[in-house]
């Protein structure tokens, strides 16, 4: 799969993503997160299937599966390490209290179990810059860890469902609850309590998911009714506002370029959207035609993303639309870029 500069992303662009692999091999089992390894080429997926997979984004290849029938494939992100990620269980959290394991992909052994939540876990996070993480739950609770001790390191109660992040610095971290507040806490000294508080005007909805841009000054919320929203990092404010059809079953996520300049989403119609932060503008739709993209991410150092439902699609940029049909703005996925052998996981 070709590889561009991330200094060459505009809106001709990301107007251009069109899919370059696609993966189907879930048995039609939906898939519940995906995440990126932050240096290295790897892309780790969970799904319904109890699987967890290991893909090399460069060539679009599968490298590893791992089952986990006991506990399930619920929540997932890697550790620094290129083979360790951190999955939440699906099953039997009530009775075995494993909410967390720390699994490792190159012998298929679970490092350490981490108990305390006594639900799901909705949301999933690494520290950019050491072994903690923290993790979301139904519970109503964020627990803060470390990799290598199995006792929680720090608790928040909280009403409604949590949504955390890290910033890309890894020196605060951010909680969204109850009536759209977002909180603000100093990953050193989160005991102290949040340095600020924002709220999301004009929409009660919960968010479930946040995201840092690159740069620490954007944040991006995703709600449960399919609302996306820019917020200034530092001072709260709402940059833009994009509002996608609602799912009463599914959440969709959004994520920003490396840049921090364009965000992508999906929809409960199955489309996926792009926009020009600054000028407030869509930029790109495209016909996902995998169904409800419930997980979408961009890589950290590439030109391409990832969407998934019960399908993984590689998107990448198709340079013969960049140079002849670049004021095509509906780019038919199925068509615009053929995939080649070497290239499709199925």
């Amino acid at each position: 799969m070709g590889m561009m500069s991330l200094t060459e992303l505009d809106d001709d662009t990301v107007r251009s993503m069109s899919i370059g692999a696609v993966f189907s091999d879930f048995q039609g089992e939906k898939i519940n997160s995906i995440d990126f390894h932050r240096t290295s080429d790897l892309l780790v997926t969970a799904s319904a299937d109890d699987s967890v997979r290991l893909y090399d984004i460069v060539n679009a290849k599968l490298l590893k599966t791992t089952y986990h029938k006991k506990h399930g494939a619920d929540r997932i992100c890697f550790t620094h390490h290129t083979s360790s990620v951190v999955c939440s269980s699906k099953y039997n959290i009530d009775s075995t209290g494993e909410s967390l394991r720390y699994l490792s992909m190159y012998d298929n052994r679970c490092l350490r179990y981490f108990k305390g939540h006594t639900e799901r876990v909705v949301s999933l996070c690494m520290s950019p810059i050491n072994d903690s993480f923290m993790s979301g739950s139904l519970d109503h609770s964020v627990r803060i860890w470390d990799l290598r001790v199995n006792a929680c390191q720090g608790i928040l109660r909280l009403r409604g469902r949590p949504a955390v992040a890290y910033d890309q610095q890894g020196l605060v971290f951010a909680v969204a609850m109850e009536g759209g507040a977002i909180k603000l806490f100093d990953s050193r000294s989160y005991d102290k309590g949040p340095f600020d508080t924002f709220l999301v005007g004009g929409d009660n909805a919960e968010v479930c998911d946040i995201k840092f841009s690159n740069d620490g000054k954007s944040m991006l919320l995703t709600t449960t009714n399919n609302n996306v929203y820019v917020l200034d990092a530092y001072a709260g404010e709402k940059r833009c506002g994009f509002s996608l059809e609602p799912s009463s079953n599914t959440t969709i996520e959004a994520t920003f370029t490396p840049d921090g300049q364009y965000v992508v989403a999906g929809s409960a119609d199955g489309s996926m959207h792009a926009w020009n932060i600054n000028m407030r503008s869509e930029v790109a739709r495209w016909s996902s035609q995998i169904g409800v993209p419930s997980c979408l991410k961009w890589a950290p150092r590439r030109v391409m993303f990832v969407a998934a439902s019960s399908v993984l699609t590689f998107w990448i940029p198709n340079h013969e639309k960049i140079t002849g049909e670049s004021n095509t703005k509906d780019a038919d996925a199925a068509t615009t870029f053929p995939l080649t052998a070497n290239s499709m996981g199925v």
